[in-house]
């Protein structure tokens, strides 16, 4: 779910499900703070825009090759995906700030992980990352795929690439899970000019993608995150992506509410999904994730920025010692 465009098209559908008129539904001018962004394209004008943004230039979106995953990614050379250079941004209404000149170069075929204390800014750099209308960018710069990603609203970075699972996905009442895929991958494949898929075709593309997140196919009839669990919502969040497709997934606290059996399904989607030319970004404060979703990189936020790299022996001694092994003076 997107928490621009896609989630107006949702809110715009269950309006129109509970309707009893055949006049045009309004525009939903709802956004949840803590919903999530997929790979989605404009279905109507958006009730807000970036805090940041000069002229607009369009990014093209191409699928992502999720039907083929493969995680050995040796043997081609790899292209810089998303390089963030001394990023700066402050709540838009209190104007306190938040991150403080954060760096990160993620190349195509990595996955990464953030870590840090509560409040060092990890899920603000996450949103800042997709435009959320709550933070406004005072300096530095972000490139994907070469292209300055401060320049584009939301709705234009995920058609660029960019996907977002935020910690708590929202619940969309009258609109059922493969509705909602269904149009939204549709409406996809018209901005690439594509044939759209009618409803046995696109039954035939997501049958197999159930399995990779081991869903049953009765939650495709149910409503978008609706009476699910934690594990079925963040299930749910994978599903999406494998549908949509998406070149980086930012991935905020998908461990979070999770037994080991759920996770376990959670991590193998999402390695299930991973290609020498996508990438993912987690936020995690926890070891037993990233020993399921092996990470290339691992980085410590603190204060606002990224104050230590390394490989997963930094979890390791997060996990033994805490982030005081750490710390800066």
């Amino acid at each position: 779910m997107a928490y621009c465009s896609a989630f107006t098209m949702a809110m715009s559908m269950a309006y129109c499900s509970s309707s009893s008129t055949t006049s045009t539904s309004p525009l939903v001018r709802y956004l949840p703070s803590n919903s999530t962004l997929s790979m989605m394209p404009t279905f109507s004008p958006l009730p807000f825009h970036s805090n940041r943004r000069r002229s607009v230039r369009i990014a093209t979106a191409s699928l992502s090759a999720v039907n083929s995953p493969s995680t050995s990614f040796s043997g081609s050379q790899k292209s810089l995906l998303l390089e963030v250079k001394d990023l700066t941004a402050v709540i838009a209404e209190s104007k306190q700030e938040i991150l403080k000149g954060v760096n990160l170069v993620v190349y195509e075929g990595e996955v990464h992980a953030i870590m840090g204390k509560n409040g060092s800014g990890k899920s603000t750099f996450a949103k800042v990352l997709v435009g959320h209308p709550d933070y406004e960018v005072t300096g530095g710069s972000i490139l994907f795929k070469g292209s300055d990603l401060l320049e584009m609203e939301p709705e234009e970075r995920s058609l660029a690439g960019l996907f977002m699972s935020f910690q708590s996905p929202v619940e969309i009442p009258g609109v059922s899970n493969i509705d909602f895929l269904n149009m939204a991958y549709n409406a996809r494949r018209r901005k690439l000019g594509l044939a759209e898929l009618g409803p046995i075709e696109f039954y035939a593309y997501i049958f197999p993608k159930l399995d990779l997140v081991n869903m049953k196919t009765d939650f495709l009839n149910r409503n978008v995150n609706e009476g699910f669990s934690g594990g079925e919502r963040k299930r749910n969040e994978i599903l999406q992506l494998a549908v949509l497709g998406a070149e980086m997934a930012i991935l905020d606290e998908i461990d979070s509410g999770l037994d080991v059996d759920a996770l376990r399904d959670v991590a193998k989607a999402v390695n299930g999904l991973l290609t020498p030319n996508n990438s993912v970004l987690m936020i995690t404060h926890y070891l037993r994730l990233l020993e399921f979703i092996e990470p290339s990189r691992i980085h410590v936020m603190e204060d606002g920025k990224i104050v230590k790299t390394g490989d997963i022996s930094i979890a390791k001694l997060l996990e033994e010692e805490g982030y005081k092994a750490i710390s800066t003076p």
